[in-house]
């Protein structure tokens, strides 16, 4: 089985409100071992950060200014997770985000749903440890992970 870890980070908490992904980071995984094979992209949101995102996500518009948009790597990006079991903590989070820069880019480009599984691993949490902080660093700490590696609050 082919499984997928992907995150994003974004220039604020809703699509709906004009926010965009400025950042996908992918882990493969073949049969729940690492292939070593990865995807990763910082990307030009064409806007700015809502108050308070950029401080989160630890980027900046003048980093990202010279990156390329969405458009321009998706085509890489549907290649690397076309068909794989993606493992998504808050998946309606990040999935919301990239069905929107699918849309954007073209409705040919569909949805990820109808291109992969999507698993969440805050719904698993949830009810696994019911009525518990389940944010990715409070897990890390009830399972005794080491998470020292990550940035600020990010997965990369």
């Amino acid at each position: 089985m082919r499984q997928v870890i992907l995150d994003t980070e974004t220039t604020g908490l809703s699509w709906e409100r004009g926010c965009r992904v400025v950042e996908i980071g992918c882990v493969e995984f073949m049969e729940r071992r690492p292939t070593g094979r990865t995807f990763h992209c910082y990307i030009n949101p064409g806007c700015d950060f809502e108050p308070g995102a950029a401080e989160v996500t630890g980027l900046t518009l003048d980093f990202l200014s010279d990156k390329p948009r969405f458009r321009e790597i998706v085509e890489d990006f549907i290649a690397f997770i076309d068909g794989a079991e993606l493992i998504i903590h808050n998946a309606d989070f990040d999935v919301g985000f990239l069905d929107n820069e699918l849309r954007l880019c073209g409705a040919h480009y569909g949805c990820l749903s109808a291109r992969c599984r999507v698993e969440d691993t805050l719904m698993m949490a949830r009810k696994r440890f019911p009525g518990q902080r389940n944010s990715l660093d409070a897990l890390c700490r009830r399972l005794g992970v080491d998470n020292s590696h990550r940035q600020l609050h990010g997965d990369r």
